[in-house]
């Protein structure tokens, strides 16, 4: 029976307390320190600095005359010091949150209802809260100014990403009745490669050594799962592979990709305000990105019209193409495919459209959030086969969950199907031939295999094969 590292080493995992101080706990009175912030701030931007006085200084003799007559002590002094130097010189109370590698996301749903992700788990911020609703908006603002995006009562919503890459987006009254709602997702810097993937267990080194043969191998290539699966870190990792002398085109809502390719052009598109009347969609730009040369074309995700406009890319000479997609699985993610393309009212069968999808897909890899919070890539498959008007999908690498340990984590093992799939003659007509040994093992190899695994291959439904020593974590069917 295997043991996971924590059983083999009888590591005691003990849950510490932590000592977190919410604002309210340290100012016993919330009034107090919301008219003493509010105060504070207002002062700031009402008055100039004086000449040859530090900011330090300026904040601290403001702080010094709001404070006459108010008997505070050292601590509660200090963290209206630190409140106050964040609303100037950061973002307000979220600023230690934005500067905490721990962090993937922040999400604001009232002036003291603030939840953040780590390590995957949501949990509620108790040690940081905004004075009102006008305070977050204004946060916002200075979040999304260096951008060139504005939120008002003409803009109410806001979709943008911030300069060091993180995304936020923001819905203000009147679509929002609750009130300002602002949700920033972080990426790790940590996550920009596959070892690091691969080291959290998202997916075995075969699987990595695959697709990374795929990537190179020019395979059309969509990457589906839900919402906060890690379809764009996925994505921003695998583009990694493509190779440097390649003219890269990145089509993007918000540029969140970071490619370190030297020839590299990203497009984002661009809404419709008051002050910029022609919107710019997806679809425009990626049949503009067939103007401009491109060897790859890689498309944050698509979600409308623009599908056709993208398979057609990757019909029309343009392979290797990458983009992303939400779905609940291969299959979901063919026909949402199949009604996007039908979206853009085009009168087509919709037998040409699997066709199409057909002929321009060659891997669907799809990513999910288990329930531990984890992200694993729970399949990778290719469409194999078009008959009786149907596309079929048919698998070569799988995460099959079993249950859950004793401490909530998800209990499974990855997987690789029997049989050479038909993508690997594309890969291997491109001269990549490093990843034969996954492709064809030994024959020794396969004699180790137990009697009761074994199965004909001209069955319609291949069967799993664990070969003992060669796949990382998993050994022989028991």
């Amino acid at each position: 029976m295997r043991q996971s590292l924590r059983d083999a080493f009888d590591i005691k995992v003990s849950k510490q307390k932590a000592n977190v101080l919410n604002d309210y706990e340290i100012f016993k009175d919330k009034k107090l320190l919301d008219k003493l912030r509010t105060e504070i701030v207002e002062a700031l931007i009402d008055n100039e600095m004086p000449p040859d006085t530090s900011l330090n200084e300026w904040i601290n003799d403001l702080i010094d005359k709001k404070l006459e007559g108010y008997d505070l002590s050292n601590l509660e002094r200090s963290h209206l010091f630190n409140l106050i130097d964040n609303e100037i010189n950061g973002f307000g109370p979220i600023t230690e949150l934005l500067s905490s590698d721990n962090i993937t996301e922040i999400m604001i749903n009232s002036p003291d209802e603030i939840y953040i992700e780590i390590d995957g788990v949501l949990v509620k911020d108790e040690s940081v809260s905004f004075i009102n609703d006008e305070h977050i908006i204004r946060t916002v603002q200075r979040l999304i100014e260096p951008l060139g995006r504005t939120i008002d009562a003409s803009n109410p919503m806001v979709d943008s990403r911030l300069l060091d890459g993180s995304r936020i987006n923001a819905v203000i009254p009147p679509l929002s009745t609750k009130g300002p709602v602002v949700t920033i997702r972080k990426f790790k810097e940590s996550m920009s490669n596959i070892d690091e993937l691969i080291r959290i267990g998202t997916l075995t080194p075969y699987m990595a050594r695959f697709l990374d043969a795929a990537v190179r191998g020019k395979c059309n290539m969509i990457i589906c799962g839900g919402t906060g699966s890690g379809k764009t870190t996925l994505l921003n990792v695998l583009s990694g592979f493509i190779n440097d002398h390649e003219r890269i085109i990145t089509i993007e809502d918000a540029a969140e990709l970071k490619l370190n390719q030297s020839h590299v052009i990203s497009l984002e598109t661009r809404t419709m305000n008051y002050t910029q009347n022609a919107e710019i969609t997806i679809r425009d730009l990626v049949i503009n990105s067939l103007r401009m040369r491109p060897d790859r074309i890689i498309v944050g995700e698509v979600r409308g019209k623009e599908a056709f406009d993208m398979l057609q890319a990757m019909n029309t000479g343009h392979d290797g193409s990458l983009t992303t997609m939400h779905a609940n699985g291969p299959q979901d993610a063919i026909n949402r495919l199949e009604t996007m393309v039908l979206m853009g009212g085009l009168d087509i069968p919709i037998k040409a459209v699997r066709e199409y999808i057909m002929s321009a897909i060659d891997i669907i890899v799809n990513i999910e959030r288990m329930s531990d919070g984890r992200r694993k890539v729970t399949s990778i498959c290719e469409l194999e086969d078009f008959t009786d008007g149907e596309i079929k999908l048919k698998e070569i690498f799988a995460f099959n969950q079993k249950g859950l340990t004793e401490s909530g984590e998800v209990d499974g093992e990855f997987i690789l199907y029997d049989g050479v799939p038909k993508v690997y003659k594309k890969i291997k007509a491109r001269g990549i031939t490093d990843i034969d040994d996954i492709m064809y093992p030994d024959l020794e190899e396969k004699k180790e295999i137990k009697e009761d695994i074994k199965e004909d291959l001209s069955k319609e439904e291949p069967q799993v094969l664990y070969y003992r020593g060669k796949y990382e974590g998993i050994g022989p069917k028991e």
